[in-house]
């Protein structure tokens, strides 16, 4: 019952802030989640203690989604185009973290199985040939990274919707952005990528 009763807090809270932003108040949470003052504030005495656990369970579910994706099964492009899919799909719950506060933290334990799951990726990449050789995984890696970030930050993944954000991110990184086949697509004419495993 702990558990759930949490779980609608938080749900309650994503919802609320995603609406009002900063402006959000704890006593809109509770009404959001149908409980009273006190009992949101027996789950969680201040605003920081539950943005802190809204931060943890939002990069939680990304890396359970990263983890259940089928990263190690799949080719290292198809890898790639499942990563961006589901952090541009859970981007909207992260973005108004980003908001409210002044940098969400995770726990050291999920960033850790983050990161493991990338490098795990992107060294396959290099052992497979899949990668330039000019590049180190990490450094690929970090490009990656900051073109997400770039991405997220500039709101693509709103302006153009999630999946065709994350078409035209997963292209460019592996393509480049020189149009190959001359057809001028978002896609730079490659496939789109099947869907992500469930």
């Amino acid at each position: 019952m702990h558990d759930r009763v949490a779980e609608a807090i938080l749900d309650a809270a994503a919802n609320v802030l995603a609406e009002q932003g900063e402006n959000a108040s704890m006593s809109d949470i509770a009404v959001a989640a149908g409980i009273g003052r006190t009992t949101l504030y027996r789950y969680f005495p201040s605003r920081e203690v539950l943005l802190d656990a809204l931060t943890q369970a939002v990069f939680a579910g990304l890396v359970g989604k990263l983890e259940q994706a089928g990263l190690d099964a799949t080719s290292v492009p198809e890898g790639i185009a499942r990563v961006t899919r589901i952090v541009f799909g859970q981007a909207a719950q992260y973005q108004v973290l980003i908001r409210v506060s002044e940098k969400p933290s995770v726990s050291d334990d999920a960033l850790s199985r983050f990161v493991d799951l990338l490098t795990a990726l992107f060294e396959r990449g290099v052992t497979d040939g899949t990668w330039r050789a000019d590049l180190s995984a990490g450094t690929l890696l970090s490009i990656y990274g900051a073109i997400l970030e770039g991405t997220l930050h500039q709101g693509l993944h709103t302006r153009l919707g999630p999946e065709p954000a994350a078409a035209a991110v997963t292209s460019v990184f592996l393509h480049g952005a020189s149009a190959r086949d001359g057809s001028g697509d978002v896609t730079g004419g490659v496939a789109q990528p099947e869907a992500a495993a469930s």
